[in-house]
């Protein structure tokens, strides 16, 4: 499987061309303007691919801003977890609170939940529930190349965002973390919603908050210096 990463909007945040065999999905659409949605679909086009799925992490503001455009653009919606329903409802009040403006997405009428998958060009995604940042996070994995994109969840040296947002839960987060990804394997390689990638290795290693949620750091209170994922 193929991962192509762009970065945009002032949120910084990653939206996901992931691709096999002419087929692809988009995962997240944090493209707020023309030229960030061009970009996704220049390189649909330069690969001659196929969009099969449109999907979310998660329903925070900054990663739903070009839903409505690639929705109408593909014919599809985009499919997200149940918990994803309330915030597309509210995503006017999300972008209020933070000073933009938003286009919402169409609320799903399909769910993804713990276990699902979604195939595409020979490529099968598993579904992980990974609640914490948001009730509706889910992580997309591939195991047989060891990618999996894991939303406002994990980052390279830092995790997701638990103060400041509705419904976050620092235990959960953890949990999803130490539970559900550190298990997928050191070498499984994390795409994250904001930053660049990494691996689960490499924050198993270096990342203060996995280590000290895994007994590692000498129980050293991190929790003022939160993930700046949203």
């Amino acid at each position: 499987m193929h991962v192509e990463g762009f970065t945009f909007s002032d949120f910084m945040t990653n939206t996901y061309l992931c691709y096999n065999g002419g087929e692809a999905v988009i995962v997240d659409a944090s493209c707020e303007t023309e030229a960030e949605r061009r970009k996704v679909l220049n390189v649909i086009d330069t690969h001659d691919l196929t969009v099969q799925h449109l999907l979310l992490t998660h329903a925070h503001v900054d990663h739903i801003f070009g839903c409505r455009f690639f929705e109408e653009h593909f014919d599809m919606t985009f499919t997200a977890h149940e918990a994803a329903v309330p915030f597309i409802e509210r995503a006017d009040e999300q972008a209020a609170a933070f000073g933009v403006q938003v286009e919402p997405p169409s609320v799903p009428t399909t769910f993804l939940a713990e276990g699902d998958t979604v195939s595409f060009g020979g490529v099968t995604l598993e579904v992980l529930h990974t609640p914490g940042h948001s009730p509706d996070s889910i992580s997309f994995v591939h195991r047989d190349s060891e990618q999996a994109l894991t939303g406002d969840v994990l980052f390279q040296n830092s995790i997701g965002r638990t103060q400041g947002l509705p419904e976050t839960s620092r235990e959960q987060l953890m949990s999803s973390i130490t539970d559900t990804l550190m298990p997928l394997g050191d070498e499984m390689r994390i795409y994250p919603g904001h930053g660049p990638d990494t691996t689960i290795g490499r924050e198993r290693e270096q990342n203060p908050f996995v280590q000290e949620a895994l007994g590692e750091s000498g129980g050293t209170d991190r929790s003022r210096s939160m993930g700046s994922g949203r």
